[in-house]
């Protein structure tokens, strides 16, 4: 790895590790064994690092474990197969609690100073789009319009049962109970 790589998993192992609020430039380019100097030439500073590695690193874990929940409904009638993406996504929510609550901080982080809305933008416009990529796998009969709709809503949905998931596993909605809403609408 270069010092630019090495930097963005230095800056995810600083955050994991500590969060995003204690997360120094010091201890990021410790981590990453390079010099403090390096952040400013690599990435002008601390903040746009921080909201790379955390863009980067946080939307590839969480939405390869959503696409083998939806490729695992392809032979599901659709709103069976959206109960079983929804009753399976709090273990892929177990297995990157942390890189949740750096995401939830990052969030915040951007929301108060809006270093990185840009690249926050762009990141939900791809997520959209790799989710949608997914469903149309999984469903090839989706015409390119409803695959992106099933996108932002599924989108919609991770990061509100994700924050839900944080506050209370145990309390989170459950995909059976979530499809019987769907159901509902739609009687």
């Amino acid at each position: 790895m270069g010092n630019r790589e090495d930097l963005l998993a230095g800056a995810r192992k600083v955050i994991v590790e500590q969060g995003v609020a204690k997360a120094t430039a010091r201890d990021i380019a410790g981590a990453a064994g390079v010099s403090l100097a390096a952040i400013g030439y690599h990435f002008g500073s601390k903040e746009q690092l921080i909201t790379e590695a955390l863009l980067d690193a946080l939307g590839t874990a969480i939405g390869d474990g959503m696409g083998e929940l939806i490729l695992a409904g392809r032979d599901d009638a659709p709103i069976d197969g959206f109960a079983r993406l929804w009753n399976g996504m709090p273990a892929v929510f177990a297995e990157n609690r942390e890189a949740l609550l750096a995401s939830l901080e990052n969030t915040l982080r951007i929301v108060r100073n809006p270093v990185g809305r840009e690249q926050m933008q762009a990141a939900v416009e791809g997520a959209y789009e790799g989710i949608a990529e997914e469903f149309s796998a999984a469903h090839p009969d989706l015409d390119a319009d409803r695959a992106r709709a099933l996108s932002e809503f599924s989108f919609a949905l991770v990061q509100g049962l994700a924050i839900l998931w944080l506050l209370n596993p145990e309390g989170t909605p459950s995909g059976d109970r979530l499809a019987d809403a769907v159901r509902t609408l739609t009687e």
